[in-house]
């Protein structure tokens, strides 16, 4: 991100309460100050500064503007979509964290292009055979058990996928925010009926009386 502040700068004695979800560690929290006063511009009420996170397992750093009542109009890194990392692959877990990244940071089309790589990682973990994605997806069907409309799901983000990676594009009308934050939805569902919903069932008749 570029900021390059061409107004003033004035004085001011108030420091914005900074509350916010951390992009790094995923905790909320009021971020800590670092010592330093925020800008504030001559011709806006707006703030300009940086907080860490109050997490002392993370203490990311985080720079923010803010209007005069706190209430935050950006700030970097971006915010990022939640979702949980438990039980799924390490390299399927790297792929699908990427395209939430680019999200993030608006390329859009490269989100799409990852989300349609989380798909063929999920296949060869599965071991899914085929000559292409969609032969693989086919394959797939027969190797988890997930709800239709999960099924489905998966060729709509291959089509995604597939014209996030053509400079003119056959299935959808643009590759932009809502099309890529609707596809990581399904794209998290997805990964949670096949990594992590049998865990969470184990777990549940874990605390279970014991059977006598």
């Amino acid at each position: 991100m570029y900021l390059n502040i061409l107004s003033s700068v004035v004085s001011q004695q108030y420091t914005p309460h900074i509350v916010l979800k951390c992009p790094h560690c995923g905790n909320n929290g009021t971020f800590n100050t670092l010592g330093t006063q925020d800008l504030k511009l001559n011709t806006n009420s707006r703030f300009y500064g940086m907080r860490r996170c109050p997490n002392r397992d993370c203490s990311g750093l985080v720079f923010f503007i803010c209007k005069d009542t706190s209430e935050i109009v950006m700030s970097y890194p971006q915010q990022r979509i939640d979702f949980s990392k438990d039980n799924i692959p390490v390299n399927i877990l790297q792929i699908f964290t990427e395209a939430v990244t680019c999200h993030s940071n608006e390329c859009f089309i490269a989100a799409g292009m990852m989300i349609r790589k989380t798909l063929e990682a999920i296949c060869e973990d599965k071991r899914a055979t085929g000559a292409n994605l969609h032969q693989k997806l086919e394959s797939l069907k027969k190797l988890i058990t997930v709800p239709t409309e999960l099924l489905e799901a998966m060729y709509e983000l291959k089509l995604l996928g597939n014209d996030a990676a053509h400079i003119v594009a056959k299935d959808f009308e643009e590759i932009g925010n809502e099309e890529i934050e609707i596809s990581i939805e399904f794209a998290k569902e997805i990964l949670k009926s096949v990594y992590q919903y049998q865990s969470l069932l184990s777990k549940l008749r874990g605390l279970k009386k014991p059977t006598i």
